[in-house]
């Protein structure tokens, strides 16, 4: 049996050299050790033109093994490989135990002066490149990660640890990375293990990047989780924004009505005046008022138009409310399509209510409408408020809301304070908004994403930034980055190790801490996470075989994968 470990590095910083003395001092210390003058010369010299900083430091490898001719050939080898570092070794089979011991902490007072050396504190920390400060959080909640460079699991928190140590003063959260960076992959990894501790998470997504996660989640709960939702023209996603099942319409709530038929109403980007936001208050708290009062009304677009229509118009007609400040014909004009018989009646009057109170995981997949005007923006909405609903109605439970590239739906001028608005109600109510984009030029270009978005999320999620490099600067300004955390950032998977699967990711908390990580996982975990169309589509054939069972396929396909010459069961 044989062993090789690293026991004891360390070295003491000297104060700066002084003339004679200092080379005095010197020369007579390692003429003992029959060093070269010269090279005494030429070190003494280095440090004085460049001011460099001296230490004595001691590097060892211990060794053993039962055999003497193993221990031998380990000896050597050990040797070998310090040569090609350029350091000359030394052979020591006497005071091995006086250093073991020496190297234990606290024990630094017996340690033989005569086994250090001199050098510069450049040089010596290049021995500790395998070192690492990276340790897991005290927080029971957290996701797994990797030290980057030992691959070593870690425990990490960065959502409650760093809220109770006052580092950042909200959970939101905004990712960036390109195509192909392992942006879906990390957001996979994070959503599962969210989920997986108790916290209700609802995704936008338009790219099925969630869908394997998703069944699985909906196959091992028996069909009472993992609820997907996609939009298609035979069974379109259809709300009813009026609906409350206590007909208790909060301030949230109010204000999220007035987003969506104001989303409706001004198109372009064109901003209400002063005078038709006022108007528009006003007709939506009449009409909720007359839904309170007569239980005949049901809640819906339908009945809210034609309030609008009759009633609300004799108001404004006694109120003597001028057509250019509020002009009724055409507001009605314009929101007619969603009206009955419209194009779009079926999006606002769904008498169907999304049950998403008990659900934990839900996926809404609108990527059919991603390019879609009015349906993508609107949908997008009602989903946000849904989610706010969620959040009112869950006291003391964990929510996450994952917005992928939908945000840009709703990142206009008109829409600003509210996304201000939802970003802020989600801390309130023990929650997280999850912004999630890899196109820079919208990020770079949108103030609506800085002042709304970015401002408000305490943490950031970069990954591989390497396609984005004569962007960088641009990115750094929009995220307040300093040149310590582009150094960070930039270094992502520039040195990743062969030998191991992964990608990094940098993240950055409150302006105050940044570090990387590894985000590793098991063959399975990586088969249930992947966007890769051939890996999916493999996963969804075997699955079929297995009589539905997406467990199982997994499994087998990570059994082939470990072990690759044998057939799949």
């Amino acid at each position: 049996m044989s062993r090789l470990l690293v026991t004891n590095k360390s070295f003491e910083l000297l104060e700066p050299y002084e003339g004679k003395l200092s080379r005095t001092v010197l020369r007579g210390e390692s003429s003992r050790k029959g060093a070269d003058l010269l090279d005494i010369d030429q070190y003494l010299n280095e440090a004085h033109s460049f001011g460099l900083q001296s230490v004595r430091a001691h590097f060892n490898v211990l060794a053993w093994s039962d055999d003497v001719q193993e221990l031998r050939h380990i000896r050597n080898d050990v040797g070998s490989q310090l040569a090609l570092m350029e350091c000359r070794p030394r052979h020591n089979t006497v005071d091995a135990a006086t250093l073991y011991w020496a190297g234990m902490p606290g024990n630094a007072g017996d340690f033989p002066a005569e086994e250090s050396f001199y050098t510069f504190i450049e040089p010596a920390v290049c021995f500790f490149t395998e070192e690492t400060n990276y340790k897991s959080s005290s927080s029971p909640f957290g996701i797994k990660l990797c030290d980057r460079i030992s691959g070593r699991p870690l425990h990490l928190d960065i959502s409650d640890e760093p809220m109770k140590k006052g580092i950042i003063t909200n959970r939101n959260k905004f990712v960036l990375g390109g195509s192909g960076s392992g942006k879906s992959f990390f957001m996979n990894h994070l959503a599962r293990q969210y989920y997986e501790q108790g916290t209700h998470v609802v995704l936008i997504d338009t790219g099925n990047s969630y869908q394997g996660l998703c069944s699985l989640i909906h196959q091992k709960t028996g069909g009472k989780d993992g609820i997907y939702f996609t939009y298609t023209d035979e069974s379109p996603i259809a709300f009813n924004p009026f609906f409350t099942d206590d007909k208790v319409f909060d301030i949230e709530k109010r204000e999220s009505i007035k987003t969506l038929i104001l989303t409706l109403w001004k198109k372009d980007n064109e901003p209400a005046t002063r005078s038709e936001e006022v108007a528009l208050s006003n007709a939506v708290a009449l009409y909720i008022r007359r839904i309170k009062e007569d239980e005949n009304v049901v809640p819906s677009f339908n009945t809210f138009y034609e309030f609008v229509k009759t009633d609300y118009r004799r108001i404004l007609e006694e109120k003597e409310v001028r057509e250019k400040d509020f002009d009724l014909a055409g507001f009605l004009n314009v929101l007619e399509p969603y009206y009955r018989g419209g194009e779009y009646d079926f999006l606002l009057n769904s008498d169907k209510q999304l049950d998403l109170l008990g659900k934990r995981f839900i996926v809404f997949e609108i990527d059919q409408i991603k390019d879609h005007p009015i349906l993508f923006p609107v949908t997008t909405i009602i989903i946000m408020e849904l989610f706010i609903n969620k959040m009112r109605r869950l006291k003391g439970v964990r929510k996450m809301i994952i917005i992928e590239e939908a945000w840009k739906a709703i990142a206009k001028e008109g829409m600003a304070d509210y996304i201000r608005y939802l970003f802020k109600t989600v801390r309130k109510f023990y929650g997280e908004a999850v912004v999630v984009t890899q196109e820079v030029d919208d990020i770079i270009s949108s103030p609506v994403v800085k002042e709304s978005i970015v401002n408000n999320s305490d943490c950031k999620i970069l990954l591989d930034q390497r396609k984005y490099l004569n962007k960088f600067s641009q990115i750094q300004s929009l995220l307040g980055l300093t040149n310590k955390e582009k150094a960070q950032i930039l270094s992502v998977n520039m040195s990743n190790d062969p030998k191991r699967k992964y990608k990094e990711v940098w993240f950055g908390l409150g302006g105050v801490q940044s570090t990387v990580y590894a985000t590793e996982v098991s063959p399975e975990e990586y088969l249930c996470y992947t966007t890769e169309e051939s890996e999916k589509v493999e996963v969804e054939q075997l699955a079929k075989q297995l009589d539905g069972n997406i467990e199982l396929a997994i499994k087998r396909l990570a059994e082939k994968k470990r072990n690759p010459n044998n057939e799949i069961p």
